[in-house]
């Protein structure tokens, strides 16, 4: 099997491994995600994973591992950076709305073209500021693995969160000592342990809610 198979199957794999389902075209458009973030890459420094089979490992599936815990139908990605986790779930899930919100003028340059290359209609790009992002309608889920803590996260973007809905931070290592850094109106509903198939290091979802305070 050669390189490009080599990573459909770790792909396939470690997507039924996660126990989602992804049908062969819409592995193909993320191993064409991938290809995207490589070429960009080398210019516009995206990211820091260098090899292929690191970039399904670190960049797919951590970002599909979330997949089973997404609530709603209208999700947000803040913080996207080069589009991870958005477009990943975008991808593995085309009945979901996802919103990619990034402050900066060059990641949005490269969600853009992932987009249209990809020709994905469940994708909207914001450039923008979590914080002066205030937009009509607020979000069922909001999903970021950028922030390097939940206050920070739910400051910034707390506002944006619709009534029942959830907010999703994804993590290395649990950091319990953050459940008394939250910040008034949210609380911590769940800790989950992801399952991210090849990666030998621990990954948690931190599952908050707003309070009735």
């Amino acid at each position: 099997m050669g390189k490009a198979g080599d990573l459909k199957a770790l792909l396939a794999d470690g997507v039924a491994e996660i126990g989602i389902e992804i049908d062969d075209q819409r592995r193909r458009a993320l191993l064409g995600y991938l290809s995207l973030l490589k070429r960009w890459n080398r210019v516009y420094n995206l990211t820091t994973v260098k090899s292929d089979a690191d970039f399904v490992t670190r960049h797919l599936l951590d970002s599909l591992s979330v997949v089973p815990y997404l609530h709603g139908r209208k999700v947000i990605d803040v913080g996207s950076g080069a589009g991870l986790p958005g477009i990943p779930v975008a991808l593995a899930c085309p009945d979901i709305d996802v919103t990619l919100l990034d402050s900066n003028a060059k990641r949005c340059r490269f969600l853009r073209q992932v987009q249209a290359q990809l020709k994905l209609q469940n994708v909207s790009i914001v450039q923008q500021r979590a914080e002066k992002f205030h937009p009509h309608e607020k979000f069922d889920s909001l999903l970021s693995r950028a922030f390097s803590s939940l206050s920070s996260f739910i400051a910034c973007s707390g506002h944006l969160l619709a009534d029942g809905g959830q907010l999703l931070a994804m993590k290395g290592q649990w950091p319990g000592d953050e459940s008394v850094e939250m910040p008034t109106g949210f609380r911590i509903k769940d800790v989950i342990k992801l399952h991210v198939p090849g990666l030998p290091e621990q990954r948690h979802l931190i599952i908050c809610r707003k309070t009735n305070k």
